[in-house]
């Protein structure tokens, strides 16, 4: 019931609304026009103006703008620009040039809005309509006029416009057209506008002439030279003709009745017809390309005429005036009353179905009430069985953590044992007086760093648990963080990092949990040197604030920084940032920030350049509790040690020395982990050239050396394994090269994204040496009997054999490019390269890597085949054979072709037709 009355409200205030709003609905149904009036101050064009805007105010929806460009062609283009850029929908415009136009016009038509010219053209017949009298009869009418007055010798003066509009040029052509075919008739001068002193000095030169007619080309310039000539006492002497007509006091009406003209020739605005137009055209009408207005003569046996109708056609006008503006007053009063009245209801409307509304909710609020009880019941039930579920779950979680407690502790004997073997191993090492092994350095320093995971895997656990207790005793900072410092020396000296320890206080002591803060300071320092290039730079700050009761400790690197928009996420559990291509758990930062809380300290955040960690501390002892405080030996100063913290060995420390490696098949490893990537060179450069990769520059390496396989892990700085893979499959330089992807990713999702890749094999870690092994031998041992199979069937390649679509297509455009050009002697590799648009030595890799020869012993055996082929089945001489496949010489081809077959060509013949005729 309420919905239905809502609705009722709803529809009812919409239909109101929509009616209030007609006015604007109309206004948004209106023809808006624009008229570019290019000349300006002319009587003629005022009288234009105003007959369009007369006539746009008897259409109420039309919209009419009137912009002037007065004389100046760069106004009327900023003007039609102005028209496009507010969408008109018609565009009106007399020209100033018929060429400087033509651009924005047709820019204007282009958009879909129609072009109107008056008046006069412009050079283009990209327009929708020309409205505008036939100038070229106006020079006729004007022209005959002339003509018919006598049939004595007549002569004219001409002054045509300044300008070279159509209207110029076309009364002029008209005015010739007549006059120069009659005898009797000269025109004595022709000038270009109005010259005062040419034309002043033209009249008193003819003084002694006599001088019949004056043709000017609108009233205005007849008026000004009848000025002229009435100053030379010669204005009875010749008669005046203008053209336009106009019904004013300086008008070529007023003029023939002041008895200064002779005649005029009506020239029609056509206003109200490009008005009229316009409008025909909004409503999709079919209008005429060109639409011509009439002209007439005026003289002294009609002029009263055509005053008495231009007098009436005024006061008519005046009179629509006036009721146009009497309407709209009317219409605007109309208007505000019908929107006023139909508020009025719609209040009525409103107030009643509110009062509809509050009878009915009098009777539904004691309803309301009774299903209020029987729901609260209902969520009563609910939330019993919600808590029940909950417990259950938790009952599951508790017993899921608790085995991989449980599980976590189990691993931590193991590795004990593994520890307590590596460091026996290590002892009999020195008693020996040798070094440790490469193999097991690496063993311990990976066991101690799976023993610190798991350690903080407890640890979250713990912390989750809210299981910790504070052991915090009395520390000298600087000792402390020495001695962590030192831990890292070595791995910063072996990738050449910058890693200082500075302090403004050496001596300075605080309270904190040793245990705690070195497990702080490893994960600041671990993720320091993960994130840190080669090198870069590390540095470790204390500041005592001796003013204050606080210090702060600064872990600062110049690495791959966090995505500010991630900042505030760094320290949540498990999370693991947009730009971090490493294998990382996510509760390291986690655990921190959870261990220095637990010291009421602080940790915060910044990256800019890198990445800045600040842990704050306060001094003293009061901000912890009695039970908290221990007393413990004070921490050995880390440089009076005889260091005994695990070995990072350099890379020459265990790399055996490579040898000329001849023949070796080359291997690209792209590992990130430096320990695995030289693990694995220094097991298989004994077999195989080894080229190292972090992931950086993977692609521009495979690129340039063009290796004959490469083994890829898929968690890399810049692109991940998959990504590396498909640029190399799809690239025609190295598609051919088998890929091997060796990741810790186990699931089907992964495994299924690698063979989409391209990859030929894929292992996961942890992985059998021997299998790699074997499988890097399989994958090259397949690849070396396709290249036999494909060297000894060079000409008979077909497209379903082949190493797979790219080389497929490279192997055909290869045969392709030597086939067109097997009879060029001068057809070298640099050209098949440029062909192919690679380089010169990318082309050899290539073809070598696919065949096992080179480009040239590969084109070579191809016209060798070719031509073998030419020997077995036509009749060409052995010269002409030789020629067609670009041998130089028939000498040098019988040269090669015996070191291929063990026969001379012609023996080759000779021998297959005995052949053929047993």
């Amino acid at each position: 019931m309420t919905s239905k009355i809502f609705k009722i409200i709803i529809v009812t205030s919409s239909i109101l609304f929509l009616a209030c709003n007609q006015t604007i609905n109309d206004e948004d149904s209106s023809i808006k026009i624009g008229f570019s009036q290019g000349l300006g101050g002319h009587p003629w064009r005022t009288a234009m103006n105003y007959s369009m805007e007369i006539q746009a105010s008897l259409h109420s929806e039309v919209e009419l703008t009137i912009l002037k460009a007065d004389d100046v062609v760069e106004n009327q283009i900023k003007n039609i620009q102005t028209f496009i850029d507010k969408k008109v929908d018609v565009i009106i415009v007399s020209p100033i040039d018929s060429d400087a136009l033509v651009p924005v016009v047709e820019k204007a038509y282009s958009y879909g809005i129609p072009i109107i010219l008056l008046d006069r053209k412009i050079n283009s017949n990209k327009y929708t309509t020309y409205i505008g009298a036939d100038n070229i009869e106006v020079g006729r009418q004007a022209a005959q006029y002339i003509a018919s007055s006598t049939n004595k010798e007549i002569n004219v003066l001409e002054i045509k416009g300044d300008d070279n509009s159509s209207p110029t040029r076309e009364r002029s052509k008209g005015f010739h057209e007549v006059l120069d075919k009659l005898s009797n008739v000269h025109i004595i001068k022709s000038f270009k506008g109005l010259p005062v002193d040419e034309f002043k000095h033209t009249l008193d030169s003819l003084k002694d002439n006599k001088i019949d007619y004056l043709f000017a080309f609108n009233d205005d310039l007849a008026g000004k030279a009848w000025e002229i000539a009435r100053k030379s006492g010669v204005e009875n002497q010749l008669k005046f003709i203008g053209v336009d007509g106009l019904n004013s006091s300086v008008g070529g009406i007023q003029m023939i009745l002041d008895g200064k003209f002779s005649a005029t020739i009506l020239y029609p605005t056509g206003a109200v017809e490009a008005i009229e137009t316009a409008i025909k055209i909004h409503r999709k009408e079919t209008v005429a390309k060109r639409q011509v207005l009439g002209t007439t003569i005026i003289d002294r046996f009609n002029v009263d005429i055509m005053r008495n109708q231009f007098d009436k056609i005024d006061e008519q006008q005046a009179i629509i005036e006036n009721q146009v503006s009497a309407i709209k007053k009317q219409k605007q009063l109309y208007y505000s009353q019908n929107n006023l009245l139909k508020l009025s209801v719609f209040v009525l409307i409103v107030i009643l179905s509110l009062t509809i509304y509050s009878i009915y909710l009098i009777f539904t609020v004691r309803k309301r009430n009774r299903q209020l009880t029987l729901n609260n019941e209902k969520i009563t039930i609910q939330r019993n069985q919600i808590e029940k579920i909950a417990n259950e779950v938790k009952e599951s979680n508790d017993a899921k953590f608790n085995f991989f407690t449980g599980l976590s502790h189990e691993f931590k004997t193991p590795i004990t044992l593994i520890l307590s073997s590596i460091e026996s191993l290590r002892e009999n090492s020195k008693n020996k007086g040798s070094k440790p092994s490469y193999e097991i350095e690496l063993i311990n320093k990976n066991s101690n760093r799976l023993l610190r995971l798991i350690n903080n895997l407890l640890d979250f656990r713990k912390i989750e648990d809210k299981m910790f207790n504070m052991r915090a005793s009395k520390t000298n900072v600087y000792d402390f963080s020495n001695g962590l410092y030192r831990d890292f020396e070595s791995e910063a000296k072996k990738r050449n990092i910058k890693f200082e320890l500075t302090t403004n206080n050496q001596d300075l002591e605080l309270f904190f949990d040793r245990n705690l803060m070195d497990k702080v300071y490893f994960n600041l320092l671990s993720n320091a040197f993960k994130f840190t290039p080669d090198n870069g730079e590390i540095d470790i700050i204390i500041h005592d604030n001796k003013k204050g009761n606080n210090v702060t400790i600064t872990f600062k690197d110049n690495g791959i920084g966090i995505p500010e928009d991630e900042m505030s996420n760094v320290f949540e559990a498990f999370f693991k940032g947009s730009n971090n291509r490493k294998n990382s758990s996510g509760i390291g930062l986690h655990l921190s920030k959870q261990f220095i809380e637990l010291h009421l300290g602080k940790i915060e955040v910044s990256s800019f350049q890198g990445t800045e960690f600040t842990i704050t501390l306060f001094k003293g002892n009061t901000h912890f509790n009695e039970d908290q405080i221990i007393t413990e030996p004070e921490v050995i100063d880390a440089n009076l040690l005889n260091m005994t913290s695990e070995i990072i060995p350099d890379e020459d420390d265990y790399a055996d020395e490579i040898v000329s490696t001849g023949d070796k098949a080359s291997i690209l490893i792209i590992e990130d982990n430096k320990d695995l990537s030289f693990f694995l060179k220094n097991k298989l450069q004994n077999e195989f050239q080894i080229m190292l990769s972090d992931g950086t520059d993977a692609t521009e390496l495979a690129f340039e050396h063009i290796p004959d396989i490469i083994i890829c892990d898929v968690n890399l700085p810049l692109k991940n394994g998959f990504e590396i893979c498909e640029i190399l499959k799809n690239d025609l330089r190295t598609s051919h090269i088998p890929t091997i992807i060796l990741t810790a990713l186990g699931n089907q999702e992964s495994y299924m994204q690698g063979l989409k890749s391209g990859a030929d094999l894929y292992l996961t870690k942890p992985f059998n040496y021997s299998i790699l092994t074997q499988s890097i031998k399989s994958l090259l041992y397949n690849r070396e009997k396709l290249r036999y199979y494909y060297t000894n069937n060079i000409n008979k390649l077909t497209s379903n054999k082949s190493f797979g679509n790219i080389e497929q297509e490279f192997v055909s455009k290869l045969n392709g490019f030597i086939n067109q050009n097997i009879d060029n002697s001068d057809f070298s590799v640099e050209n098949l390269a440029e062909s192919l648009h690679i380089s010169r030595v990318q082309l050899y890799r290539k073809v070598k890597a696919i065949f096992g020869i080179n480009v040239s012993d590969y084109i070579s055996n191809l016209k060798l085949d070719i031509a073998k082929e030419m020997l077995d089945k036509s009749t060409l001489t052995i010269s002409e054979i030789a020629y067609k496949n670009g041998f130089s010489s028939p000498n040098y081809f019988s040269t090669v072709f015996k070191n291929k077959y063990g026969m001379s060509p012609n023996s080759y013949r000779k021998s297959n037709s005995s052949k053929d005729n047993e």
